[in-house]
């Protein structure tokens, strides 16, 4: 029995549509503008011709399309974008009836300033602040939980609630997610029932109250600073210019460190907050 010549068609129409649906929807390599045969190989009829794909790269490999007549090297297009971390430098110190909490304000992706007057030193409640270093997404995330904890608390308080507990919540979000997040932490403020306090958190989830604290990339070169012209008992007017002088220290050698300085002052009556000029520095780059 002989098929219908229209019957015909509609199956070879229908067969080919299939063959072009399968390659539709295979992934397919970079298809190259130049130089074909350097990609694909000859084939036995000539050197223009494709009659197979070159390998497909594996996974591990990354490749971004870039247009003809792109200005940047292909090494820096074809290389994975880096995260938004905060090489920084923070800092915080406790006096009698307050405390002092300083930071700069450069935020940077790689060798890349994405921003140069962020904010580092966050509100945690009325009275509790806390300076952020590390991965931004990281300590910005997890403010955002303990600040949403302890209003919670608050509320069921019916009072304000302390600084150590502020800590803890921290520490205890920062210790359980210690193989996912990328943050270090100074939480500091004054409450009636112990006053000015400053509890460190670095990479791994402690918690340790400290008369002064500072981290960050830049810590590293003023530590010897603190060391030397840190002493108990210092007045507020004192700790303020202690840490503001230590941070233009700081911002004038650490390449990730810079902006303004933000400083903050937490005392029973009140927030005071001042901001240095990149240009005003006491000992600028």
């Amino acid at each position: 029995m002989k098929m219908p010549l229209v019957a015909a068609q509609q199956v070879n129409l229908g067969e080919h549509l299939k063959a072009q649906l399968f390659w539709m929807v295979q992934p397919l390599p970079f298809w190259p503008r130049k130089h074909p045969e350097k990609h694909f190989g000859a084939s036995r009829s000539g050197p223009g011709n494709m009659d197979f794909l070159a390998p497909r790269p594996t996974q591990d490999e990354f490749a971004r399309h870039v247009e003809e007549g792109c200005p940047y090297r292909a090494d820096d297009v074809m290389k994975p974008e880096q995260a938004v971390s905060t090489g920084t430098t923070i800092m915080a110190v406790e006096f009698d009836g307050g405390v002092v909490m300083g930071a700069d304000s450069r935020t940077s992706t790689g060798q890349y300033v994405a921003n140069r007057a962020s904010r580092k030193i966050s509100k945690v409640h009325n009275k509790i602040f806390v300076c952020r270093c590390g991965s931004a997404a990281d300590t910005q995330a997890l403010t955002g939980f303990v600040v949403n904890y302890l209003g919670q608390h608050a509320v069921e308080l019916g009072k304000d609630p302390t600084v150590n507990t502020a800590a803890n919540l921290f520490k205890m979000i920062a210790y359980n997610n210690k193989d996912n997040l990328l943050a270090g932490l100074i939480v500091a403020g004054y409450d009636e029932k112990r006053g000015g306090q400053v509890y460190s958190i670095p990479l791994g989830g402690s918690r340790i109250r400290v008369p002064w604290a500072c981290d960050g990339s830049g810590s590293g070169y003023i530590k010897g600073f603190i060391d030397s012209h840190y002493r108990p008992g210092m007045s507020k007017a004192e700790c303020l210019e202690f840490v503001q002088k230590a941070l233009c220290f700081a911002m004038s050698r650490d390449g990730s460190s810079g902006g303004v300085v933000r400083t903050l002052v937490i005392t029973k009556d009140k927030v005071e907050e001042s901001m240095i000029e990149g240009n005003k520095l006491a000992f600028g780059p």
